[in-house]
């Protein structure tokens, strides 16, 4: 007995939805390790990560807190959201734009309390924050709303 048109329509759409999940769940478990999330220094000392979990820190350098090893690449430094702060060790060059008292993100992993960095980003200028800092620093309510923090869509407009 041979199937209707319309089972075999019906079959079709079923095998091919299957093999579109299948495909999804590979492409997203390949990408596990790549996915990196956002967090503010409240969020790790909240959460407490593992140590195998891939993360992006950040927030605020505390002013005072730049401190390097003689002889090594090692940098150490605290990252705060002005509620908690986060020590982070990172062995690199740092970007030229890294400051104590403005805004990074951070690349790395939670290892017994420390931020161990990969990566570290600093701000291009002085009027621009990483929109991340700035949601975190507005979440924890420490957000200071001045001239210097204006968001990039208001650079280059007319001045009154």
């Amino acid at each position: 007995m041979a199937m209707k048109r319309k089972h075999k329509r019906l079959t079709f759409v079923i095998v091919a939805m299957a093999l579109i999940g299948v495909a999804t769940g590979l492409i997203l478990f390949a990408l596990g390790d790549g996915i990196s999330l956002f967090h503010s220094p409240t969020d790790i000392v909240e959460k407490q990560p593992g140590p195998d979990q891939r993360l992006r820190l950040g927030g605020l350098v505390e002013d005072g807190s730049l401190r390097s090893e003689d002889g090594s690449a090692t940098v150490h430094f605290i990252v705060t959201d002005l509620e908690n702060s986060v020590p982070v060790t990172y062995e690199g060059l740092l970007p030229d734009l890294f400051r104590e008292g403005q805004g990074i993100v951070a690349e790395g992993h939670v290892i017994n309390g420390v931020f161990v960095a990969t990566e570290v980003l600093a701000k291009h200028d002085e009027k621009y924050m990483a929109p991340e800092v700035a949601d975190a620093l507005k979440k924890s309510g420490n957000w200071r709303d001045n001239e210097a923090s204006a968001p990039a869509s208001t650079m280059g407009a007319p001045a009154k």
